[in-house]
């Protein structure tokens, strides 16, 4: 058996796919890079984004739904949105974002946000990493093999 007929299964059941129906659309990601980076109530989002308030109302339920913000109240008639566990897990991937489009599509001027890395206060260089071995994580370093999920 081929590991492409091995892994056939992939373009069904697969943890991207599923991933990118939840935040795989242009508005969701710019909203989570804002809540990354502080911003936490509707009228910060909406002036920050330029985002029409429709569809900010729209993409903000449905993070609330799948469990990535949370609607808290810091007022009697207001409320905010924070990030959850989950919401934060996706920040290495708002950041391999940023970097793969400073890298790749950059503007004339440089970077418009340089993150900076709190213990040793350097510009960031991300890269992922084996979290055994700390070995560099890249297309040839890594072999698909079946998980516990594997529908073969």
């Amino acid at each position: 058996m081929t590991a492409e007929q091995e892994f056939r299964h992939r373009f069904t059941a697969e943890s991207v796919g599923r991933a990118l129906e939840l935040v795989g659309e242009r508005w969701t990601l710019l909203i989570l890079r804002e809540a990354f980076f502080g911003v936490r109530r509707y009228g910060q989002f909406a002036r920050n984004l330029g985002i029409p308030r429709p569809t900010l109302s729209t993409r903000l339920k449905r993070l609330v739904e799948a469990g990535l913000l949370e609607k808290v109240p810091y007022d009697e008639d207001r409320h905010e949105y924070r990030l959850t566990d989950a919401g934060k897990g996706l920040f290495p991937a708002v950041v391999a974002l940023m970097n793969w489009g400073d890298t790749y599509l950059p503007t004339p001027d440089g970077p418009p946000i340089v993150l900076h890395h709190n213990d040793c206060h350097q510009p960031v260089a991300p890269y992922l990493a084996c979290r055994h071995c700390s070995g560099e994580i890249t297309t040839t370093s890594v072999t698909p093999h079946p998980g516990p999920g594997y529908a073969g």
